[in-house]
């Protein structure tokens, strides 16, 4: 393997630690790229695609991107509000779905944002708090924290907080109440405003549309069921999604075999239908990738 980068290598800066940092490997996998990484290595080489991937900070990402230094950024949307660098979302590779939250002591007798006037704010994201806050006119004192913002208020820091939560038990077990979402955000795949070469505007491109049919496949489902020939109109009713399935004969006389591609929550929403009209030996198998 080499061990120095490729200049004409796609470099693509991802989160070092953290929580999208096995996410935005996962889908680079989902898409195709064999990747070797090892413990503290700073950078991986794909095997089977001109590709390299940079494991950085999160808050580094943007301004790697910006610079030209990595080729293409998978960074949360507030990282990059945050940091105001001037980047293209290219797309939405489907995870890090998160809240920026206000909360506040389960003590405190405030129970809405503008009850905030005046009052200090910690948060990590002091740029984004600020411009939050001042979209709603509420003026505030922000208290830039790099660590546990959660214990702020407990320690008299600060009255209240501005912090990321996906499932907000972080702030219930720090006894605090959220008051309001100020915004939600999710990864991104991004990219700077310099233009890339033609090489690698085609890789940008092959990657792009990897990763639709990646996502164009996530909450889908490959089902095969066995059922009577006569239900077939009335299944095709209940199950929309089957309007063009794959129908064969079985070696059992009037019963035919359907293999089709239906939405995940629509199937369970169908299936006591489905098994009302008959079908049975129904297999539900995930689908890896779903290219148009």
């Amino acid at each position: 393997m080499e061990k120095t980068l490729q200049k004409e290598n796609l470099k693509i800066a991802i989160q070092k630690n953290g929580r999208l940092s096995e996410d935005s490997l996962k889908v680079l996998e989902h898409m195709g790229l064999e990747l070797e990484t090892y413990g503290r290595r700073l950078f991986a080489t794909c095997r089977n695609f001109p590709v390299e991937v940079l494991f950085c900070r999160d808050d580094d990402i943007p301004g790697y991107v910006e610079s030209g230094v990595a080729d293409l950024g998978i960074v949360g949307q507030n990282i990059v509000r945050e940091t105001g660098s001037k980047l293209v979302e290219l797309s939405k590779p489907g995870f890090g779905y998160c809240r920026l939250t206000a909360a506040v002591p389960k003590k405190s007798e405030i129970t809405q944002l503008s009850e905030l006037e005046g009052k200090s704010i910690a948060t990590s994201f002091p740029r984004l708090t600020k411009e939050l806050f001042e979209t709603r006119g509420v003026n505030i004192k922000v208290i830039e924290i790099a660590g546990a913002v959660e214990i702020t208020p407990a320690l008299g820091v600060a009255d209240a907080i501005l912090d990321i939560t996906s499932t907000g038990s972080t702030m219930m077990l720090n006894d605090l109440k959220p008051i309001e979402v100020l915004m939600e955000t999710e990864a991104v795949i991004v990219a700077g405003s310099t233009k890339l070469t033609s090489a690698k505007q085609r890789l940008v491109d092959q990657m792009l549309t990897r990763l639709s049919g990646v996502l164009a496949a996530k909450n889908l489902k490959y089902v095969l069921m066995n059922a009577p020939s006569k239900s077939l109109e009335s299944i095709k009713k209940v199950a929309p999604g089957l309007n063009a399935p794959t129908v064969m004969p079985l070696a059992r006389d009037g019963w035919i075999a359907i293999h089709a591609v239906i939405d995940e929550a629509q199937f369970w929403e169908v299936f006591p239908e489905l098994k009302a009209l008959g079908a049975e030996g129904i297999l539900v198998m995930p689908i890896e990738k779903v290219i148009p």
